[in-house]
């Protein structure tokens, strides 16, 4: 009877003692996940994880484009390839919507709205190299539209106006002459204002967006030809697709500067050595590994890509070292020095020499849709060194 007891009290203790055991290893993991993401988050320059509503955004269409034509082509250096006098030294872009408030009702004409976009989410010690206000159109098609012109002025708001007591002071950022028949996209340089905005951002009171006929100074469009505002019968995903958008171009000096041409040539050579080579398992080589963005549990605020092949190199590196090993003179002389005496220096070892940046388009803290380059996040070539 005493050993029957017995058994079941030690049955009753390794229970306890697995379970704690399991409960230990859950916590562990779950530290260790943490410090993961931590790290990934800091490769990626971010503070923390963002906490985004998916529904309530919209991935601009010109972002898009962007974003695949850098991954899709060989333009996908650390540069953002916009046109523009200086977005091809920037790495990240951001897109930014009007934020409404009171001040929509005072303006209650088509033609003529102030636009509000807050830019505080740009940090400090990024460089501004653009900024561009993108002014969706509809084409009219009346008879004698094509000789019809509006003249678009956008005016940086330096200090609002108060009824009564003040006027508003105002200074002209640009202006554009376009065609009524027309459906071309409107691009606006307004990086005057915007670097106003990130140096004063108290000052902030947006831009006065303006158009008229061509030539008549004090006349309105009477067409609702560029879209500034949204119509009251206007259906809410139709005009998330055609309300004006700021797109900023900066850099956050985190990257080193790689001319395109010098990203397509790498590739191409790299691709010749890949075809040229015999695969051998045990040499060293480069070797898959896939960061899975579901898998992290970021997809909910990574929009593109799902995920990217980093790879990773491993495998021998035999004495003598030969030329497709992708070694240095001082790897050579350290693989020598090993063979004669291995007590006085370690073997070389397979390591990445030539890395690739990717682009990621992603929202952050203040659901800001930002396009950014990252350099040396995948694995081109291997060799000992």
């Amino acid at each position: 009877m005493f050993g029957k007891v017995k058994r079941i009290l030690q049955s009753m203790l390794h229970a306890i003692v697995l379970k704690d055991f399991e409960l230990f290893k859950l916590r562990v993991a779950s530290d260790h996940a943490v410090q993961i993401e931590k790290n990934l988050l800091s490769i990626l320059g971010l503070p923390k994880r963002p906490k985004i509503d998916r529904s309530k955004i919209v991935i601009p269409k010109r972002l898009r484009e962007i974003y695949e034509q850098t991954m899709g082509h060989e333009l996908s250096s650390v540069h953002i390839p916009a046109p523009g006098s200086y977005t091809q030294t920037s790495n990240t872009m951001r897109s930014f919507v009007h934020q409404d408030s009171n001040v929509d009702d005072r303006f209650r004409h088509h033609s003529r709205f102030r636009l509000f976009f807050d830019t505080s989410s740009i940090p400090s010690e990024e460089t501004l190299k653009a900024a561009e206000l993108n002014l969706f159109r509809e084409a009219i098609t009346h008879a004698g539209a094509n000789r019809t012109r509006y003249q678009i002025t956008v005016h940086d708001i330096i200090r609002p106006g108060i009824k009564g007591t003040r006027e508003p002071i105002f200074v002209l950022i640009d202006s554009k002459t376009v065609r009524i028949n027309s459906s071309d996209t409107v691009i606006v340089d307004i990086q005057p204002a915007v670097e106003r905005w990130l140096r004063e951002p108290k000052r902030n009171y947006g831009l006065l967006v303006q158009v008229i006929e061509h030539g008549k100074e004090n006349s309105s469009a009477p067409h609702n030809h560029v879209r500034l505002k949204r119509n009251l019968d206007e259906p809410h995903d139709d005009w998330l697709q055609k309300q004006p958008v700021l797109f900023t171009y900066t850099d956050d000096g985190r990257q080193k500067t790689r001319s395109i041409r010098d990203v397509s040539r790498s590739k191409r050579a790299h691709h010749r050595q890949s075809r040229g080579r015999k695969k051998v398992s045990q040499l060293c080589q480069r070797h898959s590994l896939y960061v899975d963005f579901h898998e992290v549990g970021w997809a909910d605020w990574i929009v593109a890509p799902p995920g990217f092949e980093a790879f990773y190199c491993h495998g021998e590196c035999p004495f003598p070292l030969d030329d497709h090993f992708n070694s240095t003179n001082h790897a050579v002389l350290q693989s020598l020095v090993h063979d004669m005496d291995p007590s006085k220096v370690p073997k070389v070892c397979c390591v990445p020499t030539k890395l690739a940046p990717i682009s990621m388009l992603f929202l952050n803290e203040k659901n800001v849709v930002v396009l950014k380059n990252y350099q040396e996040m995948s694995v081109e070539g291997c060799g000992c060194r």
